[in-house]
This record gives C-alpha cells, structure tokens and sequence, in this order.
C-alpha cells in the first residue's frame, strides 16, 4: 500500500472545501500496524485520520474504524466518521453503515440531498455527563487565560462523553468566545491529565443554536475547527442539563473563527439517550 496516495482528503460539516473540519480516510487499512498509522496522520496534518478494516465477521457495509490525530490515536472522532461515511457512500451509495470504534458501535447513515450534496448522520454511544472539579476548572481558566466571570453561569462546566471525553465551559458573550490565545502546554497537560480530547468552548447564540470552539492540544492541534464527537457530547449535556427539550434539534456553528466555517446538526429523541450528529462532507481536491 502506498499509504500517502491511499489516503483520500475530505472536509466534513460544509459544503465547500475551504470550510469544515478536513479529515483523511484510508478505507483499507490491513496493511498498516499502529505505528504506520500514526505517521500518515502526522504527515497529512489534520486533527484526525480515519483508517478502517473489514468488519471481522465479513458483514456488509460493516467495518473497524480507528481514528489518529498526528500525536495520538483517539477512540472516537465525529467528523472524520461523515467524512469516512460519505466517502464509503460515493462508492457503495447511500444507506446504511455500522462502524465498530474504540468507543462502541457507532451507525451512520448516508442519504443525497436534493441538490446532490452527501450528508451524513452518526448516532453516538450512550453519553455520560460529569462533574469537573473546582481546582481542575481553575486550572483550565487559567490555562485559557479566561477569568470565572467569562463564563455562561447558565451553563454551568461539565465534562461531557459520547465517545470521547470534552470539558464544557460556556462564554458569557461571542467576544470571549471569539478571543482565543490559550498557554498550549499547560492546557494540555490538564487535559491529559483527566482524560479531555478537546475542551469545548460554546456561546449560546439563541435557543436552539450555538457556537463552538474546540482547543486539541493532546492531538497537536492548536484548534480543531468542527468537532462531531463533542458536538454529540454538547447535546447530551444541554438535555442532561434542563437547557433544551429532551427532543430537539440543535445547530453548532464552529470555525467561524478560523476561517473555515462549519455546520453541525444535532438531534436529540425522546427515550433514546444517543445523539445523532449530521453534516455534509465533500472532497478536497488535490
């Protein structure tokens, strides 16, 4: 396997090439150890690869996924998921997938909107919503340069799970959110210390919108620019929390900031604790 010509580049949760999150996917990967893993993702530079095998009982549209950021492999990665699935729906055609992950089962389901654009849907492991510890909050302020008084109160910190693990903290206005110069090290050090993948920075635009900022130091990355796995995680703490209705449909808009805007669906059901996080995801050419 040439692993460099294997690797395919898309950008999940835009419609343009310039915006969203990139991601490369290597559909076989049989050929690659761990450590060869690792060094695609470094090479290619973004916040995460995807790589998958066949599922091992041979099943349909069932396949192993892991995902490497170009430090770390990590157990579960959203975008680089719609990416894979609309990758995998480009040559199989929509429908159904089931991903195996370090973190679960994750589904994902490829349609084709009206105007041919791919989309995707995940629906996330059960989530757990944490409490984060007054002295491990300080030092995540600290180590953002934000004061206690940045903060949301009507969104209080959490740590937030659904397939991997991101601490919550919401800006009082969109000009702290917009502001950030964070200490790379000292935060990630926090972060591998209580097991964070990404911090999660939101601002509460109106009732059913947001936007989001996620600081990735752990995977060498100073900010991925939009973020499936703590959107999924964002909507298992606004139901948890009382700050939505336990059925609604959430929009996050991430990148902005960066200059690569992004935007993220998420659905919450009645009875059923999973998230599902939807996005459209096209190739980058090159």
């Amino acid at each position: 396997m040439n692993t460099d010509s294997d690797v395919l580049r898309y950008t999940a949760f835009a419609t343009d090439p310039s915006g969203g999150n990139p991601a490369g996917v290597v559909l076989d990967a049989r050929a690659l150890d761990d450590e060869e893993m690792l060094a695609v993702a470094a090479r290619l530079g973004y916040s995460e690869t995807a790589f998958l095998t066949p599922a091992p009982d041979g099943a349909s549209r069932s396949y192993t996924a892991r995902y490497f950021s170009p430090k770390a492999e990590v157990p579960f990665c959203g975008h680089a998921t719609v990416a894979t699935a609309v990758a995998l729906g480009e040559i199989h055609g929509p429908g159904d997938y089931l991903f195996a992950t370090p973190a679960g089962e994750v589904p994902v389901t490829v349609t084709r909107g009206a105007d041919g654009t791919p989309r995707a849907t995940l629906t996330s492991v059960e989530p757990q919503i944490t409490d984060v510890t007054p002295d491990d909050l300080a030092e995540a302020l600290a180590a953002l340069n934000w004061a206690a008084s940045d903060l949301d109160p009507a969104l209080p910190p959490r740590i937030a799970y659904a397939g991997a693990r991101h601490l919550v903290l919401a800006a009082a206005t969109r000009a702290r959110l917009a502001d950030l110069s964070y200490d790379f090290a000292r935060l990630e050090a926090l972060m591998h210390r209580i097991g964070l993948t990404t911090v999660q920075l939101v601002w509460r635009a109106s009732e059913f919108v947001f936007h989001a900022r996620d600081p990735f130091p752990v995977g060498g990355v100073v900010e991925d620019p939009a973020t499936g796995a703590a959107a999924a995680a964002f909507g298992a703490y606004a139901r948890t929390l009382g700050l939505v209705p336990s059925e609604a449909v959430l929009t996050l808009h991430q990148g902005e900031d960066m200059g690569r805007p992004g935007e993220l669906t998420v659905t919450l059901r009645e009875g059923d604790p999973r998230v599902r996080v939807s996005g459209a995801a096209v190739r980058i050419p090159g």
